[in-house]
């Protein structure tokens, strides 16, 4: 049968993905909570004139919470400071849409924002699960276990948030574009021009997702981990090549964090009186509208009004820190069978390297972030698709995989009637 066949991966990702989406945007348009409990959405379109919501609106109802700021931002740039918490990628990407569709006559109108993020949103998760299927050919080696992994992706417990104008989805594309081109750059038994252009390309991936989320910079990580291991060995002109590559893809990571400060930076500390942040250590806007804005901080959400988030995030903590520490402690694991076209000892790092960027992840989303943001975040990190894949692919299917997938299921179903109504958990 051509659904859910590992044999036929593109097309049964694609009926998967489809369906999926149908079910959760079915969700969104039939919840029947009532009115909204925000309606600051009507206020994104001139031509609503009441705070009730059509109920057939689409871009309406996935245009919550973070999306108001990025729709806002995608029509007139970023005005007051802490729009800047958000960062620049997406409302780039659907201005530029909007300018192109502009220059083809179409008119623009309160909706043409939501929907151009609507459709970004659908394109980046679509390409997302197809860039994490070949991402797992080239590390796994296994067909079955890509396929799988691929569909848990579509199947991700963020949901919605991978459908609406959020920048979840194209930070997805963007970091397992990244790490597809960094395991080809590493993995291979030889060391050519094209190996190292391709982990140059890499860290240009990586580098663009850092204009979508600011936890890409987590992805520096490999790069880091393999400069430090290719400067052990004897410097040769195809070492140093390879240093240079990583050092050059290490910088585009950088470029793709710090740009949109130095952006913030002119904006605001040019003119007199400047904003606190400008003479501070780091000058870092980002940082500066987190916690005064949002009260972002070491353990500043560990308050006992917040414990139903923290347990809501549990389940999703767990995958994370538990398939970190797996693969780092077995890094060669992530293979179903071994082959000489690989590269053992760079498998081990660059395995190594995203378990503890998604390690690290998971510890500030406990010590730092507002913690249901975990469950949506996650999505752009391969490797806990990949243990729990491993989980529903042995010879005796594991109870606790088929139990994820169902806790996968029900959440992003609950989230989807929860998020078209404006309500939390966000």
């Amino acid at each position: 049968m051509l659904f859910l066949d590992h044999k036929h991966p593109v097309q049964s990702l694609l009926v998967t993905f489809l369906a999926w989406k149908t079910l959760l945007l079915a969700i969104a348009v039939g919840n029947n909570f009532g009115s909204a409990y925000d309606t600051s959405t009507t206020l994104l379109s001139p031509n609503i004139t009441s705070s009730r919501e059509s109920t057939l609106d689409v871009a309406t109802k996935l245009t919550r919470w973070d999306s108001i700021y990025f729709v806002q931002a995608a029509r007139r740039g970023y005005i007051y400071e802490q729009e800047w918490a958000f960062a620049t990628g997406l409302p780039t990407v659907i201005s530029f849409f909007i300018q192109a569709l502009s220059s083809t006559g179409v008119q623009a109108h309160g909706s043409l924002e939501p929907a151009v993020g609507i459709l970004v949103a659908h394109t980046s998760h679509f390409l997302s699960v197809l860039a994490l299927y070949q991402l797992g050919l080239v590390v796994c080696k296994d067909q079955r276990l890509s396929f799988i992994a691929s569909l848990l992706h579509i199947l991700s417990p963020a949901g919605l948030f991978l459908s609406a104008p959020y920048a979840e989805s194209t930070f997805a594309l963007l970091s397992f574009a990244g790490y597809l081109f960094f395991a080809k750059g590493l993995l291979g038994p030889k060391r050519t021009l094209a190996h190292d252009v391709s982990l140059v390309a890499s860290g240009m991936w990586f580098g663009f997702a850092n204009t979508f989320r600011s936890n890409g910079i987590l992805n520096g990580i490999p790069f880091a981990a393999a400069l430090a291991q290719e400067l052990t060995t004897p410097p040769t002109l195809v070492s140093v090549r390879r240093r240079c590559a990583l050092l050059v893809g290490g910088l585009a990571i950088a470029v793709g964090f710090v740009a949109p400060q130095l952006s913030a930076y002119q904006t605001f500390c040019s003119v007199q009186p400047s904003r606190p942040w400008c003479t501070s250590g780091m000058r870092s806007i980002y940082a500066f509208v987190q916690e005064r804005y949002w009260n972002v901080g070491f353990l500043r959400y560990w308050v006992p009004s917040n414990i139903p988030l923290f347990l809501l995030a549990t389940p999703m903590l767990y995958l994370l820190i538990k398939s970190s520490l797996e693969f780092v402690r077995l890094p060669l694991e992530v293979m179903t069978k071994k082959s000489d076209l690989v590269d053992l000892d760079h498998l081990r790092l660059l395995v190594r390297s995203m378990a503890s960027a998604q390690l690290i992840l998971a510890i500030l989303a406990i010590t730092n972030y507002h913690i249901q943001i975990i469950t949506r975040i996650s999505s752009a990190y391969p490797l806990w698709y990949w243990w729990l894949a491993k989980l529903l692919i042995g010879q005796k299917a594991s109870t606790l995989g088929n139990n994820v997938v169902r806790f996968m299921v029900m959440y992003a179903t609950i989230q989807g009637a929860l998020f078209a109504s404006f309500l939390p958990p966000a």
